[in-house]
């Protein structure tokens, strides 16, 4: 299957590292010019650079802004007017006992998690429904339906976000725009080493202390293993690309089977 992306321009929020990275090069490979997000100017600067590396003739584009906030989200508008494919990836996790959690933080989780991409799409929504093609996704997780115990103000953001990819799609009902959550299952991210050794024991090589934690806290997962960012990614040029255009409105699953339901 050719996924061909040609002319088509991506935004990435959060795409300097981890899942958010390997989207940006699974879309620069798909042939869309991609223009990858972070905070920092010198670190979206460096992923820039690694990506077209990575990527041979990548058409990056870097945008520095922090998108959880207002003038932000302005920033990356004024700064990349034209968005084809709008993926939504930042976010934030960690491990806090539940009655530990405190109003501030609940609200931090919903202002970056969830508020930074409803933002977005309301600022790139309309014009791709008045063009007539539009791609807008969500990353989600499987913490959205199986919430863990450890974070459940993660969680809660994730289930959100669902919510707010299926109203999105039903605002851009018959427009040729689709609107998808993709619910990504425990993945291999640098921040997720660190969440695993919050919770067993530090001392363990990272291939013992992977297999620990897939045991004793997602038993559940058919996979077994922690998902390789990349294979997010492969779902996410799949949605974007014109092969997907009768798929909206959905929450599609890469979770290595770990949510126990035959339909999402």
């Amino acid at each position: 299957m050719r996924l061909n992306l040609d002319g088509k321009t991506a935004l990435v929020t959060g795409s300097t590292q981890g899942i958010g990275a390997a989207i940006a090069a699974g879309l620069a490979r798909a042939g869309a010019r991609v223009a990858v997000n972070g905070r920092s100017e010198r670190g979206v600067e460096e992923a820039a650079e690694r990506l077209r590396g990575e990527v041979e003739g990548a058409q990056v584009v870097p945008v520095a802004a922090d998108v959880a906030s207002e003038e932000g989200a302005a920033s990356v508008v004024a700064q990349l007017s034209n968005v084809d494919i709008l993926v939504n990836n930042l976010g934030i996790f960690g491990a806090t006992p539940p009655l530990e959690i405190t109003d501030e933080e609940w609200r931090r989780y919903f202002e970056v998690n969830v508020l930074a991409a409803v933002r977005l799409t309301r600022a790139y929504l309309p014009a791709m429904m008045t063009r007539g093609w539009g791609r807008v996704q969500y990353i989600a997780s499987d913490s959205a339906i199986v919430i863990p115990a450890e974070m459940i103000q993660y969680g809660m953001s994730k289930t959100a976000l669902l919510g707010v990819s299926r109203g999105f799609a039903k605002a851009a009902a018959g427009s040729g725009v689709t609107v998808n959550a993709v619910i990504a299952g425990p993945t291999h991210t640098g921040g997720v080493e660190e969440f695993v050794y919050q919770l067993v024991d530090r001392d363990l090589p990272w291939d013992e202390a992977q297999r620990e934690f897939m045991r004793r806290h997602r038993p559940q997962s058919l996979l077994q293993r922690l998902i390789e960012p990349e294979e997010i990614a492969n779902m996410v040029v799949y949605l974007s690309s014109a092969q997907a255009s009768a798929t909206t409105g959905g929450a599609v699953r890469v979770d290595g089977g770990y949510v126990d339901s035959i339909v999402p």
